[in-house]
């Protein structure tokens, strides 16, 4: 289910005291990053990533983030990508309606 505007604003002001718990280095996305990704989403279910390179490199990794992952973006700013996925069996953010 796609976040709404008001899920987003509200997940940006829980995230924004968060310190990345993801840092990408110059080999981008691997299959151990996804895989330290996924079990950070199941205990946290928002995450901030930092990305490394350039734009169009960031912009890369975050797709590849996003896919493997199943997560939404809530934002990205610069080299922080900030990411949401609902656990569905132990919910732990009450998101407004």
């Amino acid at each position: 289910m796609p976040l709404s505007s008001s899920q987003r604003r509200y997940l940006r002001g829980l995230a924004h005291e968060l310190s990345p718990v993801i840092l990408l280095g110059a080999k981008g996305a691997s299959a151990a990053v996804l895989a330290e990704l996924d079990r950070a989403l199941l205990q946290h279910e928002l995450v901030k990533v930092k990305l490394a390179g350039d734009r169009e490199e960031r912009a890369a990794q975050a797709d590849v983030l996003l896919e493997g992952t199943g997560a939404e973006a809530v934002q990205q700013i610069g080299h922080m990508l900030v990411l949401f996925r609902r656990n569905e069996d132990e919910p732990k953010l009450a998101l407004p309606r």
